[in-house]
């Protein structure tokens, strides 16, 4: 399949670059490459992407696009986000074909994890 025209790259803002990258790697797993100060990447998520120190937040309340994790275990997932610091906007709630949650990590961008079942 080709890549061709294929979302590629996501980029979100963080005021505070250190701890969104702390909760990245303890809830997710992630890996980053920094590239000064004020930006970091990380790849092999499903979607690469990076993110900048910027004092701004990617909420759905302001139109924002969503990002959503997949997981086979959401209640663990559910635990990881809060024991890390994220902080749940909207808990469990089921929709035709699983459920999911929503929640902010520290610098406050919104992010949902979906499962197929409960």
């Amino acid at each position: 399949m080709s890549d061709h025209e294929k979302l590629n790259y996501v980029e979100f803002p963080a005021c505070d670059l250190p701890a969104t990258k702390a909760f990245f790697s303890h809830v997710f797993n992630w890996q980053f490459t920094d590239y000064g100060p004020e930006y970091t990447a990380f790849s092999g998520q499903g979607l690469d992407g990076g993110i900048f120190q910027a004092p701004l937040k990617s909420l759905t309340q302001h139109g924002a696009a969503l990002l959503i994790f997949y997981s086979d275990d959401i209640h663990a997932t559910f635990k990881k986000v809060e024991t890390f610091g994220g902080v749940i906007l909207k808990p469990i709630f089921e929709f035709p074909g699983g459920c999911r949650f929503h929640f902010t990590e520290p610098s406050g961008n919104e992010f949902a994890v979906w499962a197929k079942e409960h």
